[in-house]
């Protein structure tokens, strides 16, 4: 680190001095008390201005981040996400509904089985101390099937959707009334939590033209309808809405002179790609340029410049796509991604933000869009296993900080040009509180796509006067793909940070001292001046650091080189801890209070707690006379605690346990943790494997005639896109939406092929099988959206029926989801089916389709839902859930077995498990193909689709496991559908992973058995 910071210093002249640059590029803005105070006209709960949110009068900086129940299909888990968020420094979570989720069928909703019950958020919510976004729909994006909508309403039946039409508003009106119902009485105005209300989600739609301000009538109805719901039903919050982009400026009570405008404009962006392939990142930010940040100031005061610049998703990270790299693209969206970008939010002044994704979770069943797969770990800062790692501690190093600086929430631009320093490709944005003159400048390269080590001084304006600073320790530092919030007359309590070269983490009030916490990049250097202190000692120092302390006549000045570890300043009644990045990292600040903005709003020893060690500090509480402390949290290796509380506080125990403590010569309390320990959590073997073949329906002597099959015969449809041949051969017409679906033609003559044009989204596939023999398969393909796969393919490797008999045709065809907003009507199904003919008139004489068991009009599985299932046979008669019988079925396995031709066999074996007490485990299974790449694989825990395997496209092996899903203390069912597209055959490899172990307060030994429902009888008629 010498190395570097003396380069540092041999870039500046050593008397290098320069004036206070004026502001630039900065039109004007009007005096705080000329900006109106709005509410929603039912409530004064909750309001908001030109700069922030106000609640309950107080204002607040809003920092959200997003998490998706329904990709979480266990509610016991949602506590361990949202305590994961609240530790973060969040004050706020955000959540997509999914209408599609709670109506399986046109006449059922289900808000009451397993995850379905989504009213268990808003109770976590009030316990953890955290406010709500509500985004209900009723459409939704989110890379999910269909965006969000149920199934059914991709028959063409209800119109274009998204729209006016009677039939839509007649199908979305159920969902949308009960979910209003039940969030009502967990409103903020009820007492609870929730804070405001989404209306659509990304649809600005408001005009036909906008530069003339045509409305677009249609859209204009349809919003108003969404929002007399929304009133009719209990909801007296403000209502919101998140346009997709910068250039649609919908909805803006500000902007707008027609219908539907809402309480306060928000606005989508994601600057950097939202996916992990970089190829589909051009749009209406032009074309993607690493680590380019976007600018929002004008486009806010043009738009809503009474309104506070609020973005209701912003880019937390980048789905990843079929294809996509293992464990996402975090090389794109990482924790330099979240220092820079959230950095560069502050610089355009917004003042309320939420993540997307907080965490992402996993595209369990048939959840996901064709573009994305089983993983929606989306890069998020806690991964798809819930664990936390470097961009998780990086944004919170952020959220802290905005949590207490409460001058943040009401600001003005001051100034933005590189005039602020003495190295132009250094770029500042200058934010001047205009009631106290508190200042914050952020501070990158100005090519923010560069990663370059600059060193640069910086020109300030304080209450003591202008400074170019640091003023005696060398220089700032910019290195690497970052930003620094450098702040001025900073208010921590009664005291001022006149200006620090260190970015502020957090501070607390303690009766008997407050304390404040800095940090910098490890190895770098910093330099402060808090306002009036007169004496100042070094309480404790590292060994690679130096650290000086000069008195001045207006305050106390603090320099120091070479940050590591922690160090301790005493100055005056101020305790001042300094950090470097690592130690920063496991630096938290949990609340004794359940209040969300606490302690912004009562920063004092009454509810306030700093902790440095651990891997997480979940909660912390005091006992009745406040002499102990009671913490929890997660430690993954043993650690040094060390606890700055009241002094009132005498002793601590970590998750129930007291801890050895001795108290420091700066007060605060210090000890250890043991950790888990190696030998804490064994991984079990894999029981023996039954097998059975799962494609009976390829013979000519299988009997279609059940319950599961329907008769493929209308000649018409409702669907915008028509079929090339009759009859209609779409799933979504015969109520069959999701998953595996297969088809049966039948035939007579000897026609010598048939061409076959297949239509199922991204990275689908189908085969073929006449008269029970294989023809051939459409591997798929993941670079195209809506895919067709089209094929001819020969009989001459069948065996046709003689003259006068019967041939049957089965295509099995595994769809991947419905495409999101227009895209959603795309049918899902065959385009053209047409036999060649060598002699005769060949011609198909009936079809047959069959799909998930009970179709859209009778859920078999209430608790996972409909969109668990698809269409084989293993599937339709519940072989994948536990308790069925497989007594009878052959030994056999699918990694040593296999397949040794084209066909679909399913194998079941299972797995113990005992996790002990006090330790939260994360576990995978991991999919292989020791041989042919051209399969396709379900993989099946306890009945739950938690995995499909497609190696022809390269895509994801690794496919992480919730508890609850899993009983972690008994036996697991593991299923695995094994799909050989080939003569190849295929052979595929299952292990278990343990992801981590961790010591925690975390109880996932929970009574999970009623997410886990048994087979029945009832699934014998589907065969």
């Amino acid at each position: 680190m010498s190395g570097r910071i003396g380069l540092i210093r041999r870039f500046l002249l050593p008397s290098l001095l320069f004036l206070l640059c004026l502001p630039v590029n900065v039109a004007a803005e009007a005096a705080p008390s000329q900006w109106p105070l709005h509410d929603d006209g039912l409530n004064k709960v909750v309001q908001w201005d030109h700069y922030s949110f106000k609640i309950r009068g107080k204002r607040a900086f809003m920092f959200a981040g997003e998490m998706h129940y329904w990709r979480l299909p266990v509610p016991e888990l949602w506590e361990d996400i949202l305590q994961k968020m609240k530790a973060a420094g969040l004050n706020a979570f955000t959540f997509y509904a999914h209408w599609g989720w709670h109506a399986p069928t046109p006449h059922s909703l289900d808000f009451t089985n397993g995850a379905h019950n989504f009213t268990r958020l808003y109770e976590l919510a009030h316990k953890i101390g955290l406010y709500v976004f509500i985004r209900p729909g009723p459409y939704i994006n989110a890379e999910a099937n269909a965006g969000g909508f149920p199934l059914w309403i991709t028959n063409g039946k209800y119109g274009s959707l998204r729209n006016n039409d009677s039939r839509y508003t007649a199908a979305w009106e159920p969902y949308q009334t009960k979910f209003t119902q039940l969030t009502e009485p967990y409103q903020i105005t009820r007492g609870g939590n929730g804070l405001a209300f989404q209306i659509e989600n990304e649809y600005g739609e408001q005009w036909a033209n906008i530069t003339t301000k045509t409305p677009n009538e249609t859209a204009v109805a349809y919003v108003e309808l969404l929002e007399k719901n929304a009133r009719a039903n209990g909801i007296d919050i403000p209502l919101y809405a998140n346009n997709p982009n910068l250039n649609t400026k919908s909805w803006s009570k500000d902007f707008s002179n027609a219908g539907g405008n809402v309480d306060m404009y928000g606005v989508d962006n994601y600057p950097s790609c939202w996916s992990c392939n970089l190829a589909e990142c051009t749009g209406t930010n032009g074309q993607y340029v690493p680590y380019q940040v976007v600018q929002y100031y004008d486009h806010f005061q043009s738009v809503a410049p009474t309104q506070p610049e609020f973005m209701p998703e912003f880019q937390g990270g980048s789905y990843n796509p079929w294809g996509g790299p293992q464990g996402g693209c975090l090389n794109n969206s990482n924790e330099d991604f979240a220092n820079l970008f959230y950095r560069n939010n502050i610089a355009e002044r917004v003042t309320a933000m939420s993540l997307y994704m907080f965490y992402g979770g996993t595209n369990w069943g048939w959840i996901a869009a064709p573009v994305t797969a089983t993983s929606y770990d989306y890069s998020a800062p806690i991964s798809e296993n819930r664990t936390i790692g470097s961009k998780y501690y990086e944004t919170k190093n952020l959220a802290l900080f905005t949590r207490v600086a409460e001058d943040l929430t009401m600001t003005n631009r001051a100034g933005n040009g590189t005039m602020y320093t003495n190295n132009p490709r250094v770029t500042t944005t200058e934010l001047r509180n205009p009631t106290t003159n508190a200042g914050f400048y952020v501070v990158r390269h100005t090519n923010s796509s560069l990663a370059t080590a600059e060193a640069f001084k910086l020109s300030v304006n304080t209450s003591l006067g202008n400074f170019s600073i640091p003023r005696r320790l060398g220089s700032l530092a910019l290195n690497g793909h970052q930003s620094k919030i450098i702040v001025t007359d900073f208010r921590f309590g009664s005291h001022v940070l006149t200006y620090s070269t260190a970015e502020v983490l957090t501070y607390a009030i303690f009766k008997e001292q407050t304390t404040l916490v800095l940090w910098v990049p490890d190895g770098e250097s910093g330099e402060f001046f808090i306002k009036h202190a007169r004496r100042g000692m070094v309480s404790k120092c590292q060994k690679a650091s130096t650290i000086n302390v000069a008195a001045e006549s207006t305050g106390l000045l603090v320099t120091f080189e070479n940050q590591e570890g922690m160090s301790v300043i005493s100055a005056d009644s101020v305790r001042v801890v300094i950090l470097d990045r690592s130690s920063a990292y496991p630096f938290f600040a949990p609340s004794i209070s359940t209040d969300p903005l606490a302690p912004a709003t009562r920063a004092d020893s009454s509810n306030a707690v700093l902790v440095q060690g651990p891997y997480l500090v979940r909660t912390a509480a005091t006992s009745a006379e406040g002499s102990w402390l009671e913490l929890t949290g997660d430690i993954i290796n043993s650690t040094e605690i060390e606890v700055f509380a009241s002094a009132e506080v005498r002793d601590v125990s970590w998750n129930g346990r007291a801890i050895k403590t001795e108290k420091t010569s700066y007060g605060s309390l210090r000890g250890s943790l043991s950790g888990p320990g190696p030998n804490r959590f064994s991984p079990p073997r894999l029981g023996a494997w039954k097998v059975h073949d799962s494609l009976p329906e390829r013979l000519t002597s299988y009997d279609d005639s059940g319950a599961a099959w329907k008769d493929a015969d209308h000649i018409s449809t409702d669907i915008p896109q028509k079929p090339e041949t009759l009859p209609v051969l779409y799933f979504d017409e015969y109520g069959f939406h999701n998953g595996i679906g297969l088809w049966r033609g039948y035939f007579v003559g000897r026609p010598t092929g048939v061409f076959l044009s297949v239509q199922g989204g991204t990275a689908f596939g189908w085969s073929a099988w006449l008269n029970g023999q294989f023809i051939g398969s459409w591997l798929g393909n993941s670079t195209q959206f809506s895919e067709q796969g089209n094929l001819t393919l020969s009989f001459a490797n069948a065996t046709l029926s003689g003259t006068g008999a019967e041939n049957v045709l089965l295509i099995v065809q595994d769809n991947s989801g419905h495409d999101e907003t227009s895209g959603a009507l795309n049918p899902r199904g065959i385009l053209n089916a047409t036999l060649i003919e060598d002699s005769g008139n060949a011609t198909f004489t009936k079809w047959k389709v069959a799909g998930t068991a009970g179709g859209d009009e009778h859920v078999l599985d209430p608790m996972r839902g409909a969109l668990n299932e698809g269409g084989l046979v293993a599937e339709r008669l519940g072989w994948h859930l536990p308790g069925f019988d497989d007594s009878s079925w052959a030994s056999g396995s699918p990694a040593s077995n296999g397949l040794s031709s084209a066909g679909i066999r399913f194998y079941r074996t299972t797995m113990p498990l005992h996790i002990p007490a006090g330790v939260d485990v994360s576990l995978a299974i991991i999919v292989s193909s020791p041989g042919s790449l051209k399969l396709r694989s379900l993989l099946f825990v306890n009945g739950y689709q938690y995995g499909r395997f497609n190696p022809w496209m390269g895509h994801q092996i690794e496919f992480p496991v919730p508890a609850g899903v899993l009983d972690y203390n008994g036996d697991n069912t593991i299923g695995l559908a094994v799909w050989a597209q080939s003569e190849e055959g295929a052979q595929v490899g299952v292990d278990l992973k343990v992801e981590y172990v961790a010591e925690s307060s975390l109880d996932v030994t929970f009574d999970s058995s009623y997410l886990r429902p048994a087979w029945t009888k009832s699934r014998l008629a589907y065969a």
